[in-house]
C-alpha cells in the first residue's frame, strides 16, 4: 500500500531532531522523545513509536500525562501508572515501560 504524501509529511514530522532520545526494550519496540519546554514547564511533546498498539497508546498516554509538568514531576511518572491508565494486559507492561525509560 503507497501511503499519500500528506501521511507521510505528518508522521516524518512527529519528531523534528532524530538525534534525540531514544529507547527500546528486547522485544524491538522504539520510542522517541521530544520536549518544548516553557521554562521549566514541558509545554508540548512529540514522539516517535514503532511498535504494537500498546506500545502506541502508552506513548499517547504518557504524552498526555507529560504535558504541563516539569521534568522532575514528569520523572515521578511511572509505568505502573501508564498501565493502569490503560489497562494494559500483563503480556504487554513492557509497552508502559519504554514509555517510562523515555524521560530519563
Amino acid at each position: 500500500m503507497a501511503y499519500s504524501q500528506q501521511v507521510l509529511d505528518r508522521f516524518h514530522s512527529v519528531l523534528e531532531d532524530p538525534t534525540k532520545h531514544s529507547v527500546g526494550p528486547s522485544c524491538g519496540d522504539v520510542m522517541r522523545l521530544q520536549l518544548k519546554m516553557d521554562g521549566d514547564l514541558i509545554e508540548d511533546v512529540k514522539f516517535k513509536t514503532y511498535g504494537c498498539g500498546s506500545a502506541i497508546a502508552s506513548s499517547t498516554m504518557f504524552v498526555d500525562m507529560l504535558k504541563g509538568k516539569t521534568v522532575e514531576e514528569a520523572k515521578l511518572i511511572k509505568d505502573k501508572d501508564i498501565a493502569e491508565a490503560l489497562e494494559l494486559p500483563p503480556i504487554k507492561l513492557h509497552c508502559s515501560v519504554l514509555a517510562e525509560e523515555s524521560i530519563c
